[in-house]
C-alpha cells in the first residue's frame, strides 16, 4: 500500500480562527439564531451517550474506504500528526439548543482525502462510530467537503468521552445529528446510505436548521396509526421506537390508563392533554408540546424530555428524576410558566441556563 499522505504532511500550530471569540466566554448575542433555537453556553450531551464499551486507543484505527483510489487505516497519532486548523462555528443541536462561537480544532475532511484520490463516481460519504450499535450518519460529498471537520479539541480543551473522545466530526452548517461522535469509518459512496437517525426516528436527511422545519420527515403517519395510539386501552405494544409517533395532533387523546410506559412521542401536539398520575418512565417526548397539560404526580423518570414546552403546564408533585432536559422549557418570556410545586428533578441533567435559574427559585434542591 502507498503511503497515506505523499508529500511530507506533519503537525502545524493550530491557525487562528476565522472571526475572534466572544470576549470572556460571554454569549455572542450578534449571531442570528435559525428557528427554534434558544442561545446556551452550556455544551449538553445529545444522542449517543457511551464509546463502545471495548475501544482502546492503542488499537484506535480510522479507516478510509469505498470509492477512494488509495484506501487507507490510520492510527491516532498519524490522524493528529495532519495539519491542524482552528474555526469558530455554531451548533445547533435537533433538540432545540444553539451553541455560537464554539472553537473547533482538528482537520478539514476535505485536506484528508485530497490526497487519497476520491473517485469521480462517488456522491455521498458514509460516517460510522466506535458504538456497540455502530451508530453512523450521512452526508453529501460536496456538504461533507465544504463544511466537516475531523476534531479532537472543542474550546481548547480536548474532548471529553461523552463528546466523541478521541475524534470525532463536526458540520457546523448541519443539525447537530450529522456530527459524529467517536469516529472510526469514512466510507465513499455513490448512493446515499441513511444514517441511525434517519432509519429509527424520521430525522430528516437534509438537516438544514436555517428554514428552521428539517428537524424530522413528517406528513407520512396514517390517521389510522394516530386514532389506534389514542383510542388504545393500554400501551404495551406503543412501547418502541418502531412505533414511533411523530409530528402528530395528539390533544384529543384521553388515556384510560395511567400505565403508560415508554411510548415515544417525537415532535406531537399534547396542549392541555390531561396526564394526571400517568407513568410515563423512560418515555421519549422530544420536542413535543405539553404547554397547558395536567401533569399533577405524572412519572416521567428517565424520559427524553429534550426540547419539551412546559410552560403553563402543571407538574404539581411530578416526578423527572434522571429525566434529559436539554432545551426544555418550564416558562417563556411573557407567557405562563409552569406550576412546580413539588416537582422533583433529582439526577435530571441539561437544562439550559434560564430554565435552571426559573426552577432553581421554585424547586428545592435541583
Amino acid at each position: 500500500m502507498p503511503p497515506p499522505y505523499p508529500g511530507g504532511w506533519t503537525w502545524c500550530r493550530p491557525q487562528p480562527p476565522d472571526t475572534p471569540a466572544a470576549a470572556g466566554g460571554t454569549l455572542l448575542d450578534m449571531t442570528a439564531l435559525p428557528p427554534g433555537q434558544t442561545r446556551t453556553r452550556r455544551f449538553p450531551v445529545v444522542g449517543e451517550r457511551a464509546a463502545a464499551a471495548d475501544l482502546n486507543l492503542d488499537d484506535w484505527r480510522l479507516v478510509i474506504d469505498g470509492l477512494i483510489t488509495a484506501p487507507v487505516t490510520l492510527s491516532l497519532p498519524e490522524v493528529l500528526a495532519l495539519p491542524q486548523q482552528t474555526r469558530e462555528v455554531d451548533i445547533h443541536c435537533v433538540t432545540g439548543w444553539s451553541r455560537p462561537g464554539t472553537r473547533l480544532t482538528g482537520t478539514p475532511l476535505a485536506r484528508l482525502l485530497e490526497p487519497l484520490g476520491v473517485s469521480s463516481g462517488a456522491q455521498f460519504v458514509s460516517f460510522q462510530a466506535y458504538s456497540d450499535r455502530s451508530h453512523d450518519t450521512s452526508l453529501p460529498l460536496s456538504v461533507a467537503l465544504a463544511d466537516t471537520w475531523l476534531v479532537h479539541t472543542i474550546d481548547d480543551a480536548p474532548l471529553t468521552p461523552a463528546h466523541g473522545f478521541p475524534l470525532r466530526t463536526v458540520t457546523p452548517s448541519r443539525y447537530f445529528y450529522k456530527s459524529l461522535k467517536w469516529l472510526h469509518r469514512i466510507t465513499l459512496l455513490a448512493e446515499d446510505r441513511l444514517g441511525y437517525w434517519e432509519r429509527e426516528s424520521s430525522y430528516h436527511n437534509n438537516a438544514d436548521p436555517s428554514p428552521g422545519d428539517q428537524r424530522y420527515t413528517t406528513g407520512a403517519l396514517k390517521p389510522a396509526r394516530i386514532r389506534s395510539f389514542i383510542e388504545a386501552s393500554d400501551y404495551v405494544r406503543w412501547r418502541t421506537s418502531r412505533r414511533l409517533i411523530l409530528s402528530a395532533d395528539l390533544r384529543l387523546w384521553r388515556p384510560t390508563t395511567q400505565d403508560i410506559g415508554a411510548v415515544c412521542l417525537k415532535d406531537c401536539d399534547l396542549r392541555g392533554v390531561d396526564l394526571t398520575g400517568a407513568d410515563l418512565t423512560g418515555a421519549n417526548l422530544t420536542r413535543c408540546d405539553l404547554r397547558g397539560a395536567r401533569l399533577v404526580g405524572a412519572q416521567l423518570v428517565g424520559a427524553d424530555l429534550e426540547g419539551v414546552d412546559f410552560s403553563g403546564a402543571d407538574l404539581t408533585d411530578a416526578d423527572l428524576s434522571g429525566a434529559l432536559l436539554s432545551a426544555a422549557r418550564f416558562f417563556v418570556a411573557g407567557g405562563a410558566a409552569a406550576a412546580v410545586t413539588g416537582l422533583r428533578l433529582v439526577g435530571a441533567h441539561g437544562l439550559l441556563e434560564e430554565q435552571e435559574r426559573f426552577l432553581a427559585s421554585s424547586v428545592a434542591p435541583l
